[in-house]
């Protein structure tokens, strides 16, 4: 009678060896007293990941279940939610839709709304690699964070604004200003971030906030102005803006304030502390402001190159990498700036 072998054959025993070297198993999260301070949040006590693994296992964490699971996946999904009902809309929707002058404004909104989505997700799937890399990283954040700003602005002003508005004072210097409210909110969210050390003071959050909240003030007056003065009858756009500044408020509270953890530290670590539902309304509040831009376009594009001229709008569009540039070189210097700094604390 033959002899049945069962031992593994020869393919199996160089593959496994490979899929081990690609997949390796990743180590179990840890409490907050087993991280550096600069890592922890407050009122989250487990969920951590060590710091210090290598890159690789920090890229396969997207599949682990941490502390900030939600906060990636929120905004990965909503920047590809972004994606694909922009390339649904440029579709027979579009009533024609084509890159010209009228319609980049659009496709800029859209590139800052996934660069902003895919700038965090990246920031908070990466992180706890090391002290240098959490501050790159975040750095990185906010830059995105300025660059939608000004993605919102060019089309908030170009598409949801009517003409009373654009003629007034505020309308004759909203792009400049935008612009400088956007890079001076990265700067300071980078400065905030580098200059103070946990226990976080007050006024380190008043550096993020104040900056944010002026500029978004600034972004919204258009459409603050139309939901104002104008019928929501037979008016698709309005109600979804009127949605969008919602969906912002309480995005801005659930960012400003730790709720619902501070009533009971521990409980959510997992899932529901406030920085996750900050990432989730805020993502229903840029896809609700997409919308919005949608149906604004349709209604501004005939008229948009006669009542701003072709010119104008070209020199609006080039003002965009301009701002992205000055954001990423202003995050590079403080990123060159704290490198000192942080090599002497790690001593």
């Amino acid at each position: 009678m033959p002899r049945v072998s069962f031992a593994p054959p020869s393919l199996c025993l160089s593959i496994l060896p490979l899929l081990d070297r690609l997949l390796p198993s990743l180590p179990p999260t840890v409490r907050d007293v087993d991280v550096p301070p600069l890592f922890r949040e407050r009122f989250i006590l487990s969920g951590y990941r060590p710091v210090g693994l290598s890159w690789r296992c920090y890229v396969l964490s997207l599949f682990q279940i941490h502390n900030e699971t939600l906060n990636v996946w929120s905004h990965l999904l909503a920047a590809v939610c972004v994606l694909m009902r922009f390339m649904a809309f440029a579709g027979p929707e579009g009533q024609g839709f084509s890159v010209d002058v009228s319609s980049l404004p659009l496709v800029l909104y859209v590139f800052s709304a996934v660069t902003y989505l895919s700038c965090s997700a990246v920031a908070h799937l990466l992180q706890s690699h090391s002290e240098q890399a959490h501050y790159s990283l975040f750095f990185l954040d906010y830059v995105g964070v300025a660059v939608y700003q000004y993605g919102c602005a060019l089309a908030l002003c170009l598409y949801s604004s009517d003409t009373a508005w654009t003629q007034s004072m505020l309308g004759q210097i909203f792009f400049p200003v935008a612009a400088l409210l956007a890079w001076f909110s990265c700067t300071t969210c980078c400065y905030a971030k580098l200059r103070f050390r946990r226990p976080y003071p007050l006024h380190r959050k008043l550096c993020q906030v104040v900056p944010m909240g002026v500029a978004y003030l600034l972004d919204i007056s258009p459409v603050a102005h139309r939901l104002a003065t104008r019928s929501w009858t037979n008016n698709l756009a309005l109600p979804l803006h009127f949605l969008q500044v919602v969906l912002f408020l309480l995005s801005a509270f659930f960012f400003s304030c730790p709720v619902p953890e501070r009533f009971s530290p521990g409980r959510y670590d997992i899932v529901g502390h406030g920085h996750q539902l900050f990432h989730i309304v805020l993502s229903l509040c840029t896809l609700a402001q997409q919308e919005a831009l949608f149906q604004d376009f349709l209604w501004r594009r005939p008229a948009l190159v006669r009542e701003f001229g072709e010119e104008r709008l070209l020199l609006v569009c080039a003002s965009f990498p301009c701002l992205t540039l000055c954001c990423a070189f202003t995050a590079l210097t403080m990123r060159r700036k704290g490198q000192p700094q942080l090599m002497k604390e790690q001593r």
